[in-house]
């Protein structure tokens, strides 16, 4: 201990607390709760600490967190207290990713926030849905091995280059990433768990679980770029293509609102990998992750927002509008924000044709994001669910003027990588 600096120790002692207060929590479930929430308010100090750049990007992962952990409030579990320590721990590893350039560290903080969804996705009222369970875990199980085996053989490419285990390591990567987020077509098990799994979980699984993978990504591919790389980017440009055509469509023709969510995650998903393409031009590097982090996290706060309206069976009409007109990305919301920067760094990319995708995809996702928020709308009620949707209504309009956030990450970029 004497060895350590002050963030590590104060991340040490949040995993401490964290630990603690779950395996208490099973008597007391409060305890879990305020364990999390002091964990995380920890974790978030000792990374900011460190590394002051990463505060506008930590505040966001910060109230996000906060967010899912009221959230499991609203459900009775058979790991009472349990769960939101798992919240927590996911939480300190997205809030640490940024803060190292090991690749032990940043594979382990992969497995950190994968884990957990293995039993936050079997949590129901009364019970374990382990039918849901077993088809989520088998598809995640198989990412896991796809991309750290990925990773790996792309890092010691860097190291011994061979331009075929470069292409193996790129696509194995790719795939490993498609199939943890849900990027058609890899993405089998996303309708069926989020129409079956408890909204709330899901709420957690379709938001704070989706930053790490796709900032490992593009850690390890910014980092083991060369000259194959332009060439190998139409296959992730491709992927994306599918993934929108096929997220908004099948939200077009589902009728219930937690499928149309799953729908709308692979179509969202899609933006998000388009960005990979633009590890061929470092110099706009930093568009595209300002991009990435913005859809992130307006998918985030909309998915969370949504999924408590499901639970709810309502929310507030005009709160549900909001999220809803950031999905389609209406400016000046986060979702527009987002879809510009992808954009510009698209162009900049000599995408020009993912770009022109992203924006058809846009416009066919109107009618369903306005159907679900038509459909999820009520008056106005006193609940819990509709002051956490009003945090994610917050969230997604703080960056009206994104000038700041961009300056943020533009710092960010300029030392995202992994020490090889």
């Amino acid at each position: 201990m004497m060895g350590l600096s002050m963030p590590m120790m104060m991340m040490f002692g949040a995993l401490v607390i964290l630990t603690l207060c779950s395996v208490f929590s099973v008597k007391y479930r409060d305890l879990g709760f305020f364990g999390a929430l002091v964990a995380i308010i920890l974790g978030f100090s000792a990374v900011t600490l460190k590394n002051p750049e990463l505060i506008y990007y930590t505040v966001f992962v910060l109230a996000i967190s906060i967010i899912n952990l009221l959230s499991l409030k609203r459900i009775k579990s058979v790991i009472q207290g349990v769960d939101y320590g798992l919240v927590g721990l996911m939480a300190l590893a997205t809030l640490y990713i940024f803060s190292t350039q090991d690749l032990a560290m940043i594979l382990a903080a992969f497995v950190l926030v994968s884990v957990p969804t293995y039993i936050l996705v079997m949590i129901r009222e009364g019970g374990a849905n382990v039918e849901v369970g077993i088809k989520y875990i088998t598809f995640m199980v198989l990412a896991t091995v796809l991309f750290l085996i990925g990773a790996i053989i792309l890092v010691y490419t860097k190291n011994a280059f061979s331009g075929i285990l470069y292409i193996f390591g790129y696509v194995m990567l790719v795939l490993g990433l498609s199939i943890e987020v849900g990027i058609a077509p890899l993405h089998e098990w996303v309708p069926d768990v989020f129409t079956s799994a408890d909204p709330i979980p899901m709420s957690i699984i379709a938001s704070l679980a989706k930053i790490v993978p796709f900032v490992i990504a593009l850690q390890i591919l910014m980092s083991t770029a060369n000259s194959l790389t332009v060439s190998i980017t139409l296959f992730t440009a491709v992927l994306a293509a599918i993934s929108m055509f096929t997220g908004n469509i099948g939200a077009l023709t589902s009728k219930e609102p937690a499928r149309v969510l799953g729908y709308s995650t692979v179509a969202n998903m899609g933006y998000v990998l388009a960005c990979i393409v633009v590890v061929i031009k470092p110099e706009f590097f930093y568009f595209a992750l300002t991009g990435v982090l913005l859809m992130l996290f307006s998918n985030a706060a909309g998915k969370i927002g949504f999924f408590n309206a499901i639970k709810n069976k309502g929310a507030y009409s005009p709160l549900m509008y909001m999220l809803a007109f950031s999905f389609i990305g209406i400016p000046p919301l986060m979702g527009f924000w987002g879809k510009f920067f992808i954009l510009f760094a698209l162009i900049k990319a000599e995408y020009v044709w993912l770009a022109a995708l992203i924006v058809i995809n846009s416009a066919i996702s109107v009618p369903y994001y306005t159907r679900l928020a038509r459909e999820l709308g009520e008056g106005w009620k006193a609940n819990l669910t509709n002051y956490i949707c009003i945090a994610a209504v917050i969230i997604i309009s703080i960056t009206i003027l994104p000038d700041w956030f961009f300056k943020g990450v533009e710092v960010i970029a300029q030392t995202i990588s992994i020490a090889i």
